[in-house]
């Protein structure tokens, strides 16, 4: 359980951020081509930032809880020692 975690942490994490990077990338190149000026970058384009890294952060979130659940999860049904 404890490499998936380091797999998704390692692994996983920074292709996402570099995914939102790409994007962004995009979304400000294809914004510089329809000639959005300077407001548009203070604006929108910050807020259409902050809102892909938090649903990637929450996307990340969904993906690493189970593993962290699964680590300090206790076994609570295990079999008693007494007679």
């Amino acid at each position: 359980m404890k490499s998936q975690l380091a797999i998704k942490v390692f692994f996983i994490f920074p292709v996402l951020v570099l995914f939102d990077y790409v994007l962004m990338i995009l979304l400000g190149c294809t914004a510089c081509q329809f000639g959005l000026g300077d407001d548009f970058y203070c604006g929108p384009f910050c807020l259409i930032g902050k809102i892909i890294l938090g649903l990637t952060a929450v996307l990340f979130f969904f993906l690493i809880f189970p593993n962290i659940r699964a680590i300090f999860k206790t076994h609570k049904n295990a079999p008693s020692t007494e007679k």
